[in-house]
């Protein structure tokens, strides 16, 4: 179902705030029908590859827009969770290293 963390922690993040919410199902299909509609009049191939990463930018749209958050204060831990997945294979179990888990 996931390609990588970050897509699995942008999900359980909507999935927060639609029980929070924040925002119901149909405003989050909506806008996540216009981005992806958006992304593919910019050349979006849509072969289910960028298919998260319109679900990230739909979050950012309705967080700002709900003014829960600014979108810069997103983009730090979206970077934080792309850069964590490069440094471990998704999937891969934590190694042990003196008590602490990598």
């Amino acid at each position: 179902m996931f390609n990588a963390p970050w897509e699995a922690k942008a999900f359980a993040n909507i999935v927060d705030l639609h029980k929070r919410r924040v925002f119901d199902l149909s405003e989050w299909c909506d806008t996540l029908a216009d981005e992806i509609k958006s992304a593919q009049a910019a050349g979006d191939a849509d072969l289910g590859d960028t298919y998260y990463r319109h679900w990230l930018t739909t979050l950012k749209t309705l967080v700002t827009a709900k003014k829960v958050s600014k979108t810069e204060s997103l983009l730090a831990p979206t970077e934080d969770w792309r850069a964590a997945d490069e440094h471990r294979g998704f999937g891969e179990a934590p190694v042990f290293v003196k008590g602490s888990a990598r």
